[in-house]
């Protein structure tokens, strides 16, 4: 995650939570006093966001020494000292609580999409996210996403073709909304259609969708559409998925089901940082 769009937002969160200063932190701790550091996991966890959070304190600190014998992906306990570092006191008091905030929020949903994917087991249907994120934390969001052990659908308008029901309404039909996505775009590009009921999902086939994405219907209609499309188009299945609905969705005959609760239903994970004078 060394992107150019990632060191912004760090910059970012640190203008919004530092502005022109910390005053408490310049006031009570001089410039050359170094520190101890380590975060620390209040509950069980999915870790995500490490090298993040290391990079907050090197904005302050360049020469900040960081150790975790942990890595993103990997589960951690309540009690679990997830990272350590020491480097100037002021840098640790400044960063605390901007690297707390990416590794609460990105380990909150890497947990949350682990619990989804345990319950999949060893199914092959591929589970993904959706846009439903934080603007501006995407990129961030979806890597927790890839992290707690699911995929990721597409990354936003630019990289993958999904002609939704209002792009149906503005074009007239699916036919026509395909028809005008192949004479503008590359062979290469995969169409995915949203269909609502059977009708629509039989226009979609043959107007020569790729992927056919059933939207908020039940278990015996997306069987029955799973049977009728039987392989011709690879079959997505979304709209109001929850856990609960893991179970049986995996058990239809879908090759994928979106999700957008990975994200936006996902509760930030709690830990604290400690920070010590060095001795």
């Amino acid at each position: 995650m060394h992107d150019d769009f990632t060191e912004k937002l760090i910059r970012l969160a640190l203008a919004e939570d530092i502005g022109t200063g910390d005053i408490t932190s310049d006031s009570i701790v001089g410039p050359d006093r170094r520190g101890k550091g380590e975060i620390v996991a209040k509950e069980n966890l999915v870790i995500a966001g490490l090298d993040i959070a290391h990079r907050v304190f090197l904005s302050f600190d360049p020469d900040i020494r960081w150790e975790s014998s942990r890595t993103d992906g990997g589960e951690a306990e309540k009690g679990t000292v997830i990272a350590e570092m020491e480097g100037k006191l002021r840098a640790l008091l400044k960063g605390e609580r901007t690297a707390l905030n990416f590794l609460q929020r990105l380990s909150g949903i890497a947990t949350h999409v682990r619990s989804f994917v345990r319950i999949l087991g060893d199914s092959p249907v591929l589970l993904t996210d959706t846009r439903k994120t934080a603007p501006g934390w995407r990129v961030l969001e979806k890597y927790a996403v890839r992290t707690g052990g699911a995929a990721n659908h597409r990354m936003g308008l630019y990289d993958g073709v999904l002609i939704k029901d209002n792009h149906i309404a503005v074009s007239g039909s699916i036919r026509k909304a395909v028809e005008s996505v192949r004479k503008k775009c590359s062979h290469l590009l995969k169409i995915e259609v949203e269909v609502t009921n059977m009708a629509e999902a039989e226009e979609a086939l043959a107007a020569g969708a790729d992927v056919i994405m059933l939207d908020n219907m039940d278990i015996p209609r997306i069987r029955e559409a799973v049977k009728f499309i039987a392989g011709r188009a690879l079959v997505e299945v979304s709209g109001g998925v929850g856990k609960e609905d893991m179970p049986l969705l995996a058990g239809s005959g879908a090759d994928i089901i979106s999700c957008g609760a990975l994200t936006h239903s996902a509760r930030s994970v709690d830990m604290s940082m400690r920070i010590f004078n060095e001795t």
